[in-house]
């Protein structure tokens, strides 16, 4: 049953106008993880290099954040850049790597104001510039406090790549074959204390996981919007919302 506008302003923070009048507010997903999908084809349609559709997508990172503040989402986590992300040409890597430096820059203060948590999930080797890793440890310090949302980047991130890190970790401390189950892979995931995901959105309307949050979203209900990153808003983050609470979440049991 859907309930009124009137009764959701949990911290009295104002209510959105967009909102659909459908949305049930007892039903909003604590978690919700975005594969931000689409940034190329949106500069190529507009003859433009690829790099101008990353640059276009920090507006729609920041409005699906306050989206998920308005909604009241705990977590969010986003998929910044990918173990298979080096693959591309040098020239695109190396401006992605400027452009989450300065994205970071920008951007970490404002969150931090609106009580933002900004975390990062995914590998810090070599490949990562000791610049950008100090703006993202930066932004961490600043945030560590906040808890109205926790904004994870899936940064150097691969979901094959977590559960190795993670099974290293297990044989690293030595633990036994019959000691090894669900709960030790999971103490041993990058953040072990992050809620498995409720909601996946990848957008541009591909419909692939692209080895993101493999382990987390085992019972994750999946939504493809065929909006392109750089054109999503938080209203399309709404209609995901409502798409997530017309379905039946049964975990693998029957509907009772």
């Amino acid at each position: 049953m859907a309930i009124s506008r009137s009764r959701r302003n949990p911290g009295d923070r104002p209510v959105d106008p967009s909102f659909p009048a459908e949305i049930d507010w007892d039903h909003i997903p604590k978690h919700v993880a975005c594969v931000m999908d689409g940034n190329g084809r949106w500069a190529s349609r507009r003859g433009l290099p690829r790099t101008e559709g990353h640059a276009a997508g920090e507006e729609a990172l920041v409005d699906a954040i306050d989206g998920a503040l308005a909604l009241g989402i705990g977590w969010i986590t986003m998929y910044a850049f990918s173990t298979e992300n080096w693959r591309r040409p040098v020239d695109e890597v190396r401006y992605l790597m400027r452009f989450n430096e300065s994205l970071l820059m920008r951007r970490r203060d404002e969150l931090n104001e609106k009580g933002v948590r900004i975390r990062f999930a995914g590998r810090r080797d070599w490949r990562v510039p000791r610049r950008v890793l100090r703006r993202m440890d930066e932004a961490a310090e600043l945030t560590k406090d906040n808890r109205t949302l926790t904004l994870t980047m899936a940064f150097n991130y691969g979901g094959r790549a977590e559960i190795v890190d993670a099974v290293k970790a297990l044989v690293a401390e030595g633990v036994s074959a019959d000691k090894v189950d669900e709960k030790a892979i999971r103490r041993h995931l990058y953040h072990p204390d992050m809620p498995d995901p409720d909601l996946v959105v990848r957008t541009s309307g591909e419909h692939r996981i692209s080895n993101y949050l493999l382990w987390e979203i085992a019972y994750s209900e999946l939504v493809f919007p065929e909006v392109l990153w750089p054109d999503f808003r938080r209203e399309h983050l709404y209609e995901a919302v409502l798409e997530f609470q017309r379905r039946e979440r049964r975990y693998g049991g029957l509907e009772t």
